[in-house]
């Protein structure tokens, strides 16, 4: 299945019953689920795991529910935030209200979760060469010399992949974020 399938399409295919769609759903959100569990609530990756388990068990359960195909990520954000909430309460002796578990600076972590998710959506569109440089410089921090003998590139060529790759990756990305033409 095509990794560049809106969210709403993934959706679509999966209230069809199609599996494929459904393994594809779950692996687009789940480290966003599970950033959000560890990241954003503080929670141990076991009881983060927990969260994991029972939000795609609640999304598959309840899609039908989702009344906007659009607005899966949100939804499965919110999903995410009340089971992380929940899990927090289960664990504490004193009854907590949901400012006393939210964690001050919730709402940037969230920020950037979210956009992380995007930039990360936004890769999967590029080319698997433009995937593998940009991956190999930013998230595993190689040096040109690494990244050249491992993709057989001149060390030299890679700055400019780099650059190229970055310049096709902001045109994706601000493609999805534009405001839609007036008609």
């Amino acid at each position: 299945m095509e990794a560049s399938l809106s969210d709403a399409a993934l959706v679509a295919r999966c209230r069809t019953g199609d599996e494929s769609a459904w393994a594809q759903l779950v692996n687009r959100f789940s480290r966003y689920v599970f950033a959000i569990a560890t990241q954003g609530f503080g929670l141990r990756p076991d009881d983060a795991e927990d969260v994991f388990q029972e939000v795609f068990a609640r999304t598959y359960q309840h899609l039908d529910r989702l009344r906007d195909d659009e607005a899966i990520r949100p939804w499965i954000a919110q999903l995410t935030r009340r089971l992380s909430i929940d899990k927090i309460r289960a664990g504490s002796r004193e009854q907590l209200s949901d400012q006393d578990i939210e964690p001050p600076g919730f709402d940037e972590t969230f920020d950037r979760l979210d956009e992380a998710l995007s930039v990360r959506e936004a890769l999967g569109e590029l080319s698997e060469t433009c995937q593998e440089i940009l991956d190999r410089f930013f998230a595993r921090d190689e040096s040109y010399q690494t990244i050249g003998e491992a993709l057989e590139i001149p060390a030299g060529t890679i700055a400019s992949r780099i650059s190229r790759c970055l310049a096709k990756l902001r045109e994706l990305f601000e493609g999805r974020n534009s405001a839609p033409e007036p008609s």
